[in-house]
């Protein structure tokens, strides 16, 4: 799907008394609800199967005791506009609010001052005012501690370089982000100390190891285009709540058949020339079919000629994400969030209210490009992980730990090398009536929750095409 704001346009206006077109979406993640309510929502009967026992696909929680975790934390920032459809969609908005303004406390642990309860890190916040681009970085730059002033005036000048630059410009796919920086007169620490704390959340990956073209991407519409694009959100509640509970009311609403804990062995033309797709005990055949599941999946599960070079889907590496939860006695954060730098540590959120704790604090570390830690022992990652949060939290100097676990997510993203455009397929294949959603596919965005709805949006359409079924009934796209 090409870089488009999405905007509803009422509701659906398919033509009356036309016969029921049939359409499975496998696949329960965010790109297969989404295309599932799309395909819906235009008229089409709908089955979505997911193998797993609940939706959500990546974004899910579960239970640990009492405690209602987050598989990982997720953020979404106001220039999600395909994200925020589809929380309007399934009644979830007023559960993952948006920051008035962009505000992101950031302490350095390498960079000791005194307070008032004793010695502790440096505390700086990346903000922004309401002035137009680029002015409404300006003071918040201006005032970030952790760039000398020489660093700072030479982020503002690349940064309008950065501006510059066309994001759909093939060329740029080739060139890795951190070449491109130290051209632009970025030193380590301006490197470390701002594009890589923004960098690596988005991209899940160092500048060195992106493509110019998807960093150019996440710089230009987050910070670049309009004074408020990144401002952040997230859940107030468990991920599954949203993603799972709601998703579900929302496709039970819309009149999808979804079957939980349907794993899909095939997908194959029929002698009539629809579509079949197999699962154990059942045979369902339909007039489109989107495969919304992993590139690796996707690959198993394409007939013969679907894509001209299918191996290219194994080619499009993964990048892993740990998550780290700590359960204290006591409160030891009185912020939100923030992220961190001089440490392991990269963002730390506090979920205590979502969870249902009842006693102390719930933290929880998302720790991206993550290939350093992500087969560690939890023993080995507890020794090195809470003297961190100590350090970076006074306060945590003698809480006692509750609980100390990690998530692990192996595979949490694709690696967005420098090359990887050419490797992501569009929704359309060369099977009439299959097509593909994900993350993964060429939606111009990195592997997030916008480029997973964005994913299900354009297979959708791509789908309806096919069928003859109106494709304006939920949006309007501009450039």
């Amino acid at each position: 799907m090409s870089d488009t704001d999405l905007r509803p346009t009422g509701p659906d206006s398919h033509a009356e008394g036309r016969p029921a077109r049939a359409a499975v979406v496998v696949g329960g993640g965010l790109a297969g609800v989404t295309a599932a309510l799309r395909l819906a929502d235009a008229g089409t009967a709908v089955t979505l199967l997911e193998g797993r026992p609940r939706l959500g696909g990546l974004a899910f929680s579960f239970q640990r005791g009492d405690l209602t975790v987050d598989n990982g934390q997720h953020v979404y920032l106001r220039c999600c506009t395909a994200y925020r459809w589809f929380l309007d969609r399934i009644g979830g908005t007023d559960l993952a609010p948006l920051q008035d303004r962009l505000s992101v406390p950031v302490v350095d642990a390498a960079h000791r001052v005194r307070t008032r309860s004793g010695e502790g890190p440096r505390l700086g916040t990346l903000s922004r005012d309401a002035l137009p681009v680029p002015l409404h970085l300006a003071r918040g730059l201006a005032r970030y501690p952790h760039l000398s002033l020489a660093e700072r005036a030479s982020v503002g000048r690349a940064a309008l370089a950065l501006k510059a630059l066309d994001p759909a410009d093939p060329a740029l796919d080739q060139e890795d982000f951190g070449s491109w920086l130290a051209r632009h007169g970025q030193s380590p620490r301006a490197v470390e100390a701002l594009w890589d704390l923004v960098g690596v959340a988005t991209l899940n990956a160092v500048a060195a190891d992106t493509s110019l073209a998807l960093a150019a991407k996440v710089f230009r519409t987050g910070l670049l285009e309009e004074p408020g694009a990144a401002d952040i959100g997230w859940a107030r509640v468990p991920l599954g709540e949203l993603h799972d509970t709601l998703a579900r009311k929302a496709l039970d609403a819309a009149g999808v058949r979804t079957e939980v804990r349907a794993r899909v062995t095939s997908v194959s033309r029929t002698g009539t020339g629809r579509l079949a797709v197999d699962l154990p005990g059942e045979r369902i055949e339909a007039d489109t079919v989107v495969l919304a599941v992993a590139q690796r999946e996707a690959y198993d599960l394409l007939p013969p000629g679907a894509l001209d070079h299918p191996e290219r889907l194994l080619r499009l590496g993964t990048a892993p994400i740990l998550n780290i939860h700590v359960h204290y006695d006591r409160t030891v954060l009185r912020r939100p969030f923030f992220a961190a730098l001089g440490s392991p540590v990269q963002w730390v959120f506090d979920r205590t209210e979502a969870s249902g704790v009842t006693e102390g604090q719930y933290l929880a570390l998302s720790q991206s490009a993550a290939q350093e830690y992500i087969d560690e022992p939890v023993a080995v990652l507890r020794e090195r992980f809470l003297p961190e949060l100590e350090r970076l939290l006074p306060a945590a100097r003698g809480a006692r730990v509750h609980d100390f676990f990690v998530t692990r997510e192996r595979t949490a993203t694709f690696a967005p090398a420098p090359g990887t455009a050419a490797l992501r397929p569009g929704p359309r294949t060369q099977v009439p009536g299959l097509h593909l959603a994900g993350a993964w596919t060429a939606t111009g965005w990195p592997a997030t929750m916008e480029g997973a709805v964005r994913s299900g949006v354009s297979a959708a359409d791509a789908a309806l095409g096919v069928i003859g079924r109106p494709r304006d009934h939920l949006f309007r796209e501009t450039a």
